[in-house]
């Protein structure tokens, strides 16, 4: 038996496994996180016994420590002469008012397809504007679709303290607001999409409109490497990959104090709204197409990957991409390095809506 554990995957085979040493990481990418020193360099970990308010502190840490890595990012983002861009305010459910950003192509005859995209971020980080984000739109909007940002309240950061369901109820809007004016945007199908927290986001937005009765909407779903368990204090043991990866990029210590920053009380544990891990058929039935892609080296792979199986066992068209040799995000996150993994992603989103 020692020998076959010899064998498995990151730390499961060995407790000081790490994402730069494991062989099955892209080289390119393991070699760009070393020269950039990993995510919020200079933060210190947040343990998941923090505080409610240690927490805020350590969103606000992170996203001041991504500042200056941002500037360089905004000042490299390429012009795409074939994109257009502008802002909407709209009114949000709660009252509030809600920042769209709407991607579209200079050129283009009749109705297109409109993905509705929900940033990462743990839905308590970062935001639309941030210059991955925007060159994602503008790469997406590149190929032909209408794509608009969704500047969602946030649990903490500079867009918080809002915690659930605040960002889910701006996602709702920004959908519904879409869908109403389909005729002046010229868009044909809506998709909503996001990576991480926006996985997160574009789930659980579908859910509530199927809840709700308004999910005919939506005509489809593409969630990457989405964070939809919440329960990362203590780690469901089918979700092998959170202890395989533990700590490549991401650690199940500091996703569970960012919990505390989204679901300060705990009470929605098990709320599929907030964390669609725990969706039942019944939450499921009924739903879109959808298309879940996971990343090979993340913690949050084999969540995502439950909840394809989930979707098939409910009876809704779902297919499901795994990115190999990349960590959480990696597709999305590196496309002057891994162009090909980056345009491979993108082909995979622009073949979905347009298939619709």
């Amino acid at each position: 038996m020692s020998e076959i554990t010899d064998f498995l995957p990151g730390r499961l085979g060995r407790n000081d496994a790490t994402l730069e040493k494991d062989e099955r990481a892209d080289p390119r990418i393991v070699k760009a996180l070393e020269a950039a020193g990993g995510l919020a360099t200079g933060v210190d970990a947040i343990d998941p016994e923090a505080s409610y308010e240690e927490c805020l502190a350590y969103c606000s840490a992170f996203e001041e420590a991504a500042a200056e890595g941002n500037t360089l990012l905004s000042e490299s983002l390429p012009v795409l002469e074939s994109v257009e861009s502008a802002t909407e305010i709209i009114d949000g459910t709660d009252g509030n008012k809600l920042q769209l950003f709407i991607h579209r192509p200079k050129r283009r005859s009749g109705s297109v397809p409109c993905i509705v995209h929900t940033h990462g971020g743990g839905m308590v980080l970062m935001g639309a504007t941030d210059p991955m984000f925007v060159r994602w739109r503008d790469s997406l909007a590149d190929l032909g679709m209408v794509v608009v940002g969704v500047e969602f309240r946030n649990g903490g950061g500079r867009l918080g303290n809002h915690p659930f369901p605040a960002g889910l109820n701006d996602c709702a809007s920004a959908v519904q607001w879409v869908h109403s004016n389909r005729d002046a945007l010229g868009v044909s199908a809506i998709v909503i999409s996001g990576e991480s927290g926006g996985g997160n986001l574009s789930l659980a937005t579908t859910l509530k409109a199927n809840r709700e009765g308004w999910v005919d909407q939506i005509d489809g779903v593409y969630a990457c490497c989405p964070y939809i368990c919440g329960q990362y204090a203590d780690p469901p043991k089918p979700l092998l990959s959170l202890y395989e990866n533990d700590g490549y990029m991401l650690s199940c210590r500091q996703m569970a104090a960012l919990v505390k920053v989204y679901d300060p009380t705990n009470e929605h544990s098990t709320n599929p709204l907030a964390w669609p891990y725990h969706a039942q058929r019944a939450d499921l039935e009924g739903l879109p197409p959808h298309v879940i892609s996971v990343n090979e080296l993340d913690p949050l792979r084999d969540e995502g990957l439950a909840y394809y199986r989930k979707l098939l066992a409910a009876g809704v068209p779902a297919f499901c991409r795994t990115v190999h040799g990349t960590p959480h995000a990696g597709d999305l996150s590196y496309p002057d390095i891994t162009p090909e993994i980056y345009r491979d992603t993108l082909a995979s989103m622009h073949g979905f809506i347009s298939a619709l």
